[in-house]
């Protein structure tokens, strides 16, 4: 047997990243940041405890970049649900209603990923946090901004402080009144992107598979199914 090909090397270490992001999103999410250890979360993924350290520095950055990999496609898959539209006010109100809704549906892990943000290393660079800053760019040029580059930073600071205000324990304001806060500073109508009761979660009722945020289907490069016992990411390479 041949040694593996380089591509489908990467495609086993795309799919293996991607089972750690998973893992830490459910994890924070179930027990907190603090609870969360990077082995807790390798056994989560199925890997080898050592591999975590080869695609993160550490556990901020790790923790970091699931949950900014589940902002971006949560809001990637609001700006895109049907009937698709190309209106700015519409997108705006969107995003802003796929963000509160994080913070809504998923307290422990938005707020631990607040506190995070507020610690030495502050925001980590990652390609979902990347990724998340180009959706919003997007969404505030479609909006019509004159000037996103000054834009962008105001809206992302606005999210941010309606997630805080939102999750603060006993001093939290109710999602709904920073959204009619948000949607006045922008002229938004009301009966834009998914209003309070118009189709949004019940509280308590979010989803909990969040599998498809975090792809790992085989690709036509992907290797064969690891044989019992084994995992694809530890196969060794065939002699």
């Amino acid at each position: 047997m041949s040694p593996r090909s380089a591509s489908v090397n990467e495609e086993l270490r795309r799919r293996s990243r991607e089972r750690l992001l998973h893992a830490a999103v459910e994890l924070v999410g179930e027990h907190g940041y603090e609870a969360t250890t990077l082995g807790d979360i390798a056994d989560r993924a199925g890997s080898a405890r050592g591999l975590v350290s080869y695609y993160f520095p550490g556990k901020r950055q790790l923790v970091q970049s699931a949950v900014h990999r589940l902002m971006h496609r949560t809001l990637e898959e609001a700006l895109e649900r049907e009937p698709r539209t190309d209106d700015g006010c519409e997108r705006l109100a969107r995003a802003i209603d796929a963000i509160l809704g994080l913070a809504r549906d998923r307290p422990v892990l938005m707020r631990q990923h607040m506190a995070g943000l507020l610690q030495a290393e502050g925001l980590v660079q990652c390609p979902e946090q990347r990724r998340l800053s180009e959706l919003l760019s997007d969404t505030v040029a479609r909006y019509g901004s004159p000037d996103v580059r000054a834009d962008y930073p105001l809206l992302r600071a606005l999210l941010m402080g309606a997630v805080y205000a939102a999750l603060v324990p006993g001093l939290a304001m109710p999602i709904p009144m920073l959204r009619e806060e948000l949607f006045k500073r922008y002229r938004l109508d009301w009966e834009l992107g998914v209003p309070p009761g118009a189709g949004a979660p019940a509280e308590g009722a979010c989803e909990k598979d969040l599998s498809r945020f975090f792809a790992t289907e085989e690709r036509p490069c992907a290797a064969p199914r690891a044989r019992a016992g084994e995992r694809a990411d530890e196969e060794p390479e065939a002699r």
